[in-house]
């Protein structure tokens, strides 16, 4: 059997096309920032990927901050405030870079709790509030817009984690919105961070970036994610396709439990867990049977540890290590999903049999 794919949470193939692109951008060698001949030959790629980004996310070219990746863009924004307020759900990429953080709860489904938001914002005076738009282990996504007005009423800057859903739902507004390369098709080592004004660089050097980034561009990985985020835009209908394999998938897992399925959820992402039987267990199983899951964010996956966005959301330690993440792409098909359903229900009856 072929093995099945069902992490893209965790990143996506690179896209044909991105290859091509990165290939054809690595040809141009020269230094974007040199001012002979094939260094402004390389600048023009780099800033026709700047448009082409600018133009599938939506965004104003000028506002296009590149940078290693999702981390680093979403640590280029925390840094430009001390006073800082996070979500009890957000990536760990947001947690290790926000110490001493605010903490905003969340309800049981993970969304965020609108109350608790509004009085932690009348105690700190114009804070950065980072809150994510789609749950990376859930799929849940977060009213950004509401979160947005309640912060601008403060005189408050947002910072968006949009790294599940650029390039799948309109970007929100907000100050700061980071995004990622290699969950869309580009390759790993390449992002970018949506400024609306100007981000004061953390590392300092040659000014490149409009000066908000220094260090010279990775300009056959920007490439790449410019021509993987064109192909995105190009097959218009892969998210509704997504949505309804992802919907197929869980009316076939008797006795699932289902992971802020109380709320609107991206239709890529969902996080199952399955009464009884550990979540490494179920992925070591799963994986002898062709098929490649995760238990939370992939970066934490291989660690034993519980999941703080179910815990936030109010969900036992033990059912929280219950869980796991299935998450589809623009190339899972019917067949897919339900092959990963039969193998799952032939899993819970073993396992769940030899549990109680």
């Amino acid at each position: 059997m072929t093995p099945i794919y069902l992490d893209w949470a965790a990143t996506a193939p690179i896209d044909p096309a991105a290859i091509d692109a990165m290939a054809d951008a690595a040809r141009a060698w020269a230094n974007p920032s040199s001012v002979h001949g094939a260094g402004r030959r390389a600048h023009g790629l780099l800033e026709a990927a700047r448009a082409d980004v600018a133009a599938a996310l939506g965004c104003p070219a000028r506002s296009i901050v590149f940078t290693g990746g999702g981390t680093e863009a979403l640590g280029l924004a925390l840094a430009q405030s001390p006073q800082r307020l996070i979500s009890a759900v957000e990536h760990d990429a947001v947690r290790a870079q926000a110490p001493g953080a605010g903490v905003i709860p969340v309800d049981a489904n993970g969304v965020v709790d609108f109350s608790a938001l509004d009085t932690m914002l009348a105690t700190i005076e114009r804070p950065l509030v980072a809150v994510m738009h789609v749950n990376n282990e859930t799929g849940v996504i977060q009213p950004v817009a509401e979160v947005a007005e309640m912060v601008a009423a403060r005189g408050g800057t947002l910072l968006v984690d949009a790294v599940q859903s650029a390039g799948k739902l309109p970007l929100p507004q907000a100050d700061y919105v980071a995004v990622s390369a290699h969950k869309l098709g580009g390759s790993p080592g390449v992002g970018a961070l949506i400024v609306r004004d100007h981000v004061a660089a953390v590392a300092k050097g040659g000014g490149q970036e409009r000066g908000q980034r220094a260090g010279t561009e990775n300009l056959p990985g920007i490439a790449g994610f410019a021509a993987a985020l064109t192909a995105r835009a190009a097959d218009g209908g892969w998210l509704d396709r997504a949505t309804r394999l992802s919907e197929r998938l869980e009316v076939q897992l008797p006795g699932a439990i289902v992971h802020g399925s109380g709320a609107a959820r991206l239709g890529t992402i969902a996080c199952i867990g399955l009464p009884g039987v550990a979540a490494m267990t179920q992925l070591m199983a799963l994986d002898l049977a062709g098929f490649a899951a995760s238990a939370g964010a992939a970066c934490s996956s291989g660690k034993v540890k519980t999941s703080h966005v179910l815990g936030a959301m109010g969900v036992g330690a033990g059912a929280a290590g219950e869980a796991i993440r299935v998450s589809l792409g623009w190339t899972t098909t019917a067949a897919d999903v339900d092959a990963f359903a039969a193998a799952w229900r032939a899993m819970a009856d073993r396992l769940g049999r030899r549990a109680a």
